[in-house]
C-alpha cells in the first residue's frame, strides 16, 4: 500500500452537517481499500480564480493508504459528488 494525501475544495454553501457528511462518506470509502491517517477541515479560503462562479470554498485534506488500483475509484467518486469543485490525490513519497 502506497501513502496519499488528498485535498477537496468544496462547495462554500454546505454547512457543518453536509462538511461532516462528505467527510464520513470518503473515510469510510478509503477504509474499505485501506486506512485513513488523518483528515483536516482546513476551512473556508479565499480562491485564487473563480471555479464554477465561486470565489470562495472550503478545504478539506485527507492522509491514507491505499492500495493504487483504488485511487482510480476515489477519483470517480469525487467527480459524480455535486458538492466538490475540486480536488487532487497526490502519491507521497515514502
Amino acid at each position: 500500500m502506497n501513502k496519499y494525501e488528498s485535498i477537496i475544495i468544496v462547495n462554500p454553501n454546505v454547512d457543518e452537517a453536509g462538511l461532516k457528511a462528505l467527510e464520513e462518506k470518503f473515510t469510510g470509502l478509503i477504509n474499505e481499500n485501506g486506512k485513513v491517517e488523518s483528515v483536516e477541515n482546513m476551512g473556508k479560503k479565499r480562491l485564487a480564480y473563480e471555479i464554477k462562479k465561486f470565489k470562495e470554498a472550503t478545504y478539506m485534506l485527507f492522509n491514507f493508504e491505499a492500495k493504487p488500483d483504488s485511487i482510480a475509484e476515489l477519483e470517480r467518486i469525487y467527480r459524480i459528488t455535486d458538492d466538490i469543485i475540486k480536488f487532487i490525490v497526490v502519491r507521497k513519497e515514502q
